[in-house]
């Protein structure tokens, strides 16, 4: 396992990448500290994400709809489904994220943590979209 940290505080935890289960999924554990956004808006176009709420309470934005999900909670994003997702302003949160099927992108992961440290830009995501199925839309303040 790999830990890597994210802009605006928090880390992803690297479980799994589809290139160790055939392609069929890819899975994250992630930690946000308290009003951190997880991403700003966008979509998958090839795969469903799936998070699961294992601590705190997180917002989520589905399709133009805001909710907040408590611990146990599960939301489903199937491809194509603008959304976004961070942690309320309560105090931090943590989530199982599932993506299926899978799509190799730890790299993805790699290079947001390389932003945080400010060993590279923002910009430097732009190339990265296409290759890793994360394509953004609208306003990055989403709540």
């Amino acid at each position: 396992m790999e830990a890597v940290a994210l802009p605006g505080g928090g880390s992803f935890l690297l479980l799994e990448d589809s290139e160790n289960s055939e392609g069929l999924f890819g899975a994250n554990r992630l930690v946000l500290a308290a009003g951190a956004n997880g991403t700003r808006p966008h979509h998958h176009t090839k795969s469903t994400e799936i998070f699961y709420v294992l601590d705190g309470t997180m917002e989520f934005l589905v399709d133009g709809e805001l909710s907040s999900v408590r611990k146990g909670g599960l939301v489903v994003v199937p491809p194509g489904t603008v959304h976004a997702f961070g942690a309320s302003a309560d105090g931090p949160a943590e989530f199982f994220a599932v993506l299926t099927p899978g799509i190799v992108r730890f790299e993805y992961f790699r290079q947001l943590g390389r932003i945080a440290r400010g060993e590279a830009e923002w910009d430097s995501m732009d190339e990265l979209h296409d290759r890793f199925d994360v394509h953004f839309d609208g306003d990055p303040e989403w709540r």
